[in-house]
């Protein structure tokens, strides 16, 4: 078993759903932070989902508000996912930089 430690990152510039990171199916991941920051001198709305294997979207936070130059902390409690989730995030309105830190725990030695 090997414990990995990584984060992910995205830029959002548009309004489209993206991936900011997926569980491999050979592992488990515990979320510790989501940090999302306004970064085009204007104001940006964010919204977080986790899909399961399934395929199903469940909410994280649907209105996370940024005016010019802030940054949220989306996280208040590690997230757990399973194999095969997938963390994305949504920028209704202006450009957002957004970074997860990461444990994933990897069943497989490497």
């Amino acid at each position: 078993m090997a414990n990995i430690y990584k984060n992910d990152k995205v830029s959002l510039t548009n309004t489209d759903l993206t991936t900011l990171y997926t569980v491999p199916s050979n592992s488990r991941a515990i979320v510790k932070s989501i940090n999302v920051a306004e970064d085009a001198a204007s104001t940006a709305v964010v919204k977080v989902t986790l899909t399961n294997a399934s395929g199903t979207a469940f909410v994280i936070d649907n209105d996370v508000n940024l005016t010019s130059g802030l940054k949220e902390q989306v996280l208040t409690e590690p997230l757990i996912m399973e194999e095969n989730e997938i963390l994305k995030v949504q920028a209704a309105s202006g450009a957002v930089d957004v970074v997860a830190s990461i444990l994933e725990i990897n069943r497989e030695d490497r």
